[in-house]
């Protein structure tokens, strides 16, 4: 019998919901983009589960991405499925955004930087290189100055993630840029990842957090106060 997974990527504009049987994504859903992901959220997977006849136990596990990205919804994605995992014990797989979006990279590219915006003139970048056994960070996720990351980059780089289209001006004309469709997270890709992935302990489930390099825009101002 195939494998039941829900997937959960709530760290880009749009929220995303689906469900898997397999290595095969059947259902997708786009949820509201004025961000009522809490509100939308439980009904959408509720519904999405009637269309298979599936109910929530019978799910083999829930993947879900981890950030970085919105705070909020980070936030709502991330409580749905830990509740969910605890109360019906099947398997959680937190997903890095990075890695799924940089699974959707031209088979013709080497590496991709893949960026988001961080504000203040910064953006969240990390760079992953092409193995024989897939896409593989090559170094860790970071914050810097738009500038001083502009400055390092090679001709022919490609650049990916939600970043690419926010700082597109000073970004040189000699890198590749993945196509705008394919630089923010999609189900298939979080799937891929996910099935890549060890199964959180129970113990890392009640842990797990957003991958957020800063607190909210609400903590930043509070702490400049």
């Amino acid at each position: 019998m195939s494998a039941n997974w829900l997937i959960l990527e709530t760290s880009g504009r749009v929220a995303r919901v689906g469900l898997a049987r397999g290595t095969a994504v059947t259902h997708t859903t786009e949820l509201d983009t004025s961000r009522r992901h809490a509100r939308e959220m439980v009904p959408t997977i509720e519904a999405m589960l009637k269309t298979e006849a599936l109910r929530p136990t019978d799910l083999t596990g829930i993947m879900v991405c981890r950030g970085p990205g919105s705070y909020t919804g980070l936030r709502v994605g991330l409580a749905t499925a830990k509740a969910l995992a605890y109360a019906t014990g099947c398997q959680l797989r937190a997903v890095d955004t990075f890695a799924a979006i940089a699974e959707q990279t031209p088979p013709d590219a080497r590496h991709v930087w893949v960026i988001a915006d961080a504000l203040q003139n910064q953006v969240y970048l990390q760079r992953f290189d092409r193995t024989e056994t897939g896409w593989v960070p090559f170094q860790e996720l970071r914050i810097a100055l738009v500038d001083e990351w502009v400055n390092g980059l090679s001709t022919g780089d490609h650049l990916s993630g939600p970043g690419v289209s926010v700082y597109a001006k000073a970004i040189p004309q000699s890198c590749n840029l993945v196509a705008e469709a394919n630089r923010e997270a999609r189900i298939e890709s979080v799937l891929a990842v996910g099935l890549r992935l060890v199964p959180l302990t129970r113990e890392e489930l009640f842990a797990l957090e957003p991958l957020y390099l800063r607190g909210s825009s609400a903590e930043e101002k509070a702490k400049a106060t």
